[in-house]
């Protein structure tokens, strides 16, 4: 129960520029060797260039749709399904806990936002130089996201994720430490990206979402 632990007491709000929580501690040993190990094509290898999004295949944002595939996107991307789970063992257990209800009821009243029909998406993130996120706010499906940063190579702290004010000034950065996470709610103004940063090795991290759209692990 790392994540709700995680989640229960180590957790801090913080208000600026808009709602949300960053906490500790929050992944296994066991499940941050699975998110370092996963295999995941270099972008640089197959003629293409980071484009601002996740979809940069060509394959046209269908997941902000809520097509829960990802689309054609998903080749560079990795979510946890039921197709590969058996790849992931430690991480199937990080969603089951966070389809418990003690653990989603944890959240929703954090957030405001009911979770009780809603489906866990997970997937494993792996950026490399030249990566870069444009300022957006999530769809509205999208309950609950964060993610959970993997920094065992020694990269700079400043790799976390950058909020930006309604301006879209950057005004803050998550820090990129070991096994330290964020979350926050969908909604207007929650604009967050990542500013062109030296990647050294790769930028590894999971993302957590609670959306609306039906995955293959819907909340108890």
């Amino acid at each position: 129960m790392n994540f709700l632990n995680s989640i229960l007491n180590q957790s801090k709000k913080h208000e600026f520029p808009f709602d949300h929580w960053e906490y500790n501690d929050a992944l296994t040993d066991e499940q941050i060797k699975e998110i370092s190990n996963t295999d995941i094509p270099d972008v640089r290898k197959h003629n293409l260039s980071y484009d601002g999004t996740r979809a940069i295949d060509g394959g046209a944002a269908e997941f902000r749709e809520g097509i829960a595939s990802g689309g054609k996107a998903l080749k560079f991307r990795c979510f946890i399904t039921n197709e590969n789970a058996s790849q992931f063992p430690n991480l199937l257990n990080f969603i089951k806990e966070l389809q418990l209800k003690k653990t989603h009821e944890t959240i929703s009243k954090m957030i405001k936002k009911d979770l009780s029909n809603s489906y866990v998406r997970v997937e494993v993130i792996c950026d490399r130089e030249g990566f870069w996120l444009k300022p957006h706010c999530d769809i509205k499906e999208k309950l609950m996201s964060g993610l959970i940063f993997v920094n065992n190579t020694n990269e700079s702290e400043d790799l976390g994720t950058d909020f930006y004010d309604k301006n879209l000034k950057k005004v803050k950065t998550v820090p990129y430490k070991h096994n330290y996470g964020y979350l926050f709610t969908s909604g207007p103004n929650t604009w967050h990206g990542m500013e062109k940063k030296k990647i050294v090795k790769e930028r590894r991290c999971i993302q957590v979402n609670y959306v609306t759209f039906p995955t293959d692990w819907k909340v108890e």
